[in-house]
């Protein structure tokens, strides 16, 4: 081999040993970057890496990353001028970043200023000559494009302008750059939706949270027969939730004035106390929220200084309050209607936005809640009343019978000849005045909220022989014939006062169905199956065709001048209220009226502790009316 062959060999050899070691450190420089890129997913720390190895590996004097804007269509870049950083936006098309972007080729430029893709404004900005440019589009492992990377003046002693070996490795690191984007962009993603989906996921927990205490609230509040009951509903659940330690309902009860309804939680076991507090309009902080239609809230400690908004409201409740959250009920037509309050939360931090925005939420429920009460109670009310008028009108039908009894007693008394006599008609006197007695008793039981029947163990015979006596008194001198048939002679267990004027008002009815042509008023008594059967018939011409269907109901009345329609629907009532029936007959030849009166008194009702029944012995004075 020649000299000149043998030099030509070694400079070869030189040359290839020069590119397989560029070869190698450009290897080992995309492993370092690879490298360098997995650890990290923070978006501004891979970009920043980004660019340090892009321009180490390439020896650029700095290097510039572009990420595409596809919502707007621009590119996107942030250049530090001084201490502080300015953004950079390029139209995609514009500059050789742009002409980048939008034809997704590589680009080297050896002298920028000559180029008229070129924009000179940032070096005339910040004094910085731009010379050679190599710039490479960002594809991701889609091929979408989503930026562009340049490096700008070559710093290499040999070379000025970068090679195709520079091209090549910045395309490997654009892809590179681009994934690593990419894969941080969606870890972010991620990361933002798992964020959101906790989120949901605690916002559901809470709406189920707030749904599960209306609904246990709501049933609380449906179960409450007072406001007293009323408040441990609401405060029983709400202080629950916002962990307080008591709370209050102020209400407007109009002309009775204006009361709290204060709930103290006394255990950690839900046991609660109750009162109530009589309050001036506009008193506390609980009353300026009702007449303000405001919420109200006070936290005292550490400092107590707010110990003033609650004026004299510990005193009345007896007990030491330091924090208290407050909002109005509201009413019809968009007045207030009271307030609910809660106070002493458990902790440290007071009372929190969740807890304010849980009491109004409970506040519009009870609201509504409130004024159904109000509503119901004032129906109630109002039924009552219209009940009271009907017991009314039925003491007022039936108290003609014990008044004709007591007429015709009080003359027989005086043309009565001896002591005996009178005694005996005096006893009969009383006893009709003790019915009246009772009569009364019994409307004013049900204007206090009580409906009782007195349950006595009754003879039998001595009752209906005494009942019939009272029936002959009736009939007078009428050609009407009374008999009384006791197939059972023994016990039995009713309300005496209230069979009695069972047995009247079938009576009376009988007898003025037989009255002009006479006839036989039977009285039956026996016992079927357990139950005492009283019947009572006549032989009248049987009951009118225009009551079919409504016999029993009130104002039920034909053919009589003066009837009111009241006697069968007051008997109606009675025998319902002994847990008994009632039944007729009628035809042509008469009618029978038949009551059963169970003995099972676990289907009678029972009379109330508190109703216990004051009759008057024979010298007027006051007695309570024993139970055999």
């Amino acid at each position: 081999m020649s000299d000149d062959g043998s030099h030509e060999f070694e400079r070869r050899a030189v040359e290839a040993e020069a590119r397989l070691a560029h070869a190698e450190r450009s290897l080992d420089a995309l492993r370092q970057v690879s490298l360098a890129l997995g650890t990290t997913l923070d978006r501004d720390q891979l970009l920043e890496l980004i660019l340090s190895k892009t321009a180490e590996l390439l020896s650029a004097d700095r290097a510039t990353l572009y990420l595409l804007d596809e919502d707007r269509g621009l590119l996107v870049s942030e250049l530090m001028i001084g201490d502080s950083p300015q953004t950079i936006e390029l139209p995609i098309g514009e500059g050789i970043a742009g002409w980048v972007a939008k034809t997704g080729k590589t680009l080297r430029v050896r002298d920028a200023y000559r180029d008229k893709r070129f924009r000179r404004e940032w070096d005339d900005l910040t004094g910085y000559r731009t010379q050679s440019i190599l710039a490479a589009p960002m594809k991701n492992h889609f091929g979408r494009i989503i930026g562009v990377v340049q490096v700008i003046n070559k710093k290499d002693s040999v070379e000025v302008e970068f090679s195709e070996h520079d091209e090549d490795l910045l395309v490997a690191l654009a892809t590179q750059a681009a994934v690593s984007i990419d894969n941080s962009r969606l870890f972010v993603s991620v990361i933002q939706k798992n964020l959101e989906l906790v989120q949901t996921k605690e916002e559901l927990e809470r709406r189920v949270s707030d749904l599960k205490l209306l609904f246990e609230l709501e049933s609380a509040m449906s179960r409450a027969t007072s406001l007293e009951g009323f408040a441990r509903a609401i405060i029983g659940e709400a202080a629950k939730a916002c962990e307080a330690s008591a709370g209050g309902v102020l209400v407007d009860e109009g002309e009775a004035g204006v009361f709290l309804y204060f709930v103290e939680v006394v255990d950690s076991a839900g046991k609660l106390r109750a009162k109530r507090v009589a309050l001036k309009r506009g008193e506390t902080l609980v009353g300026r929220a009702m007449a303000r239609g405001e919420a109200v809230s006070v936290d005292a400690r550490p400092t107590g200084r707010d110990t003033a908004a609650f004026g004299r409201l510990p005193a009345l409740v007896a007990m030491k309050l330091h924090s208290a959250i407050v909002v109005p009920l509201d009413g019809e037509d968009d007045s207030t209607a009271g307030a609910l309050a809660l106070f002493n939360s458990h902790r440290e931090r007071g009372f929190m936005q969740d807890d304010r925005a849980l009491l109004r939420l409970v506040s519009a429920n009870a609201s509504t809640a409130l004024r159904l009460f109000r509503s119901r109670a004032e129906r109630e009310k109002t039924e009552r009343l219209t009940e009271i008028g009907r017991l009314l009108s039925g003491v007022m039908h039936d108290v003609r019978t014990p008044l004709t009894v007591v007429r015709g007693h009080v003359e027989l008394m005086a043309r009565a000849k001896s002591r005996a006599e009178r005694d005996e008609h005096e006893r009969v006197i009383a006893k009709q005045f003790e019915s009246i007695g009772a009569m009364q008793h019994e409307v004013l039981e049900y204007a206090r909220g009580e409906r009782t029947i007195l349950l006595r163990k009754v003879y039998l015979t001595k009752f209906f022989e005494e009942v019939a006596r009272h029936l002959e008194h009736a009939i007078g001198h009428s050609n009407i014939k009374l008999v009384l048939d006791l197939r059972d002679r023994g016990v039995a267990r009713f309300d005496e006062a209230k069979i009695t004027r069972v047995v009247h008002n079938l009576g009376r009815n009988a007898i003025e169905a037989m009255h002009d042509h006479g006839g036989t008023l039977t009285l039956r008594v026996d016992r079927e199956d357990g139950a005492l059967v009283l019947s009572i018939s006549d032989t009248g011409a049987g009951l009118p065709k225009e009551l079919a269907g409504r016999l029993f109901t009130s104002f039920a009345t034909a053919g009589k001048v003066n009837g009111t329609g009241l006697g069968l629907s007051i008997v109606k009532k009675i025998v319902d209220e002994h847990g008994g029936t009632i039944a007729v007959e009628s035809s042509a030849r008469g009618a029978t009226f038949t009551v059963r009166l169970p003995q099972d008194l676990a289907r009678v009702a029972k009379p109330l502790p508190q109703a216990t029944p004051v009759r008057a012995d024979r010298r007027g004075k006051r007695r309570e009316v024993g139970r055999s």
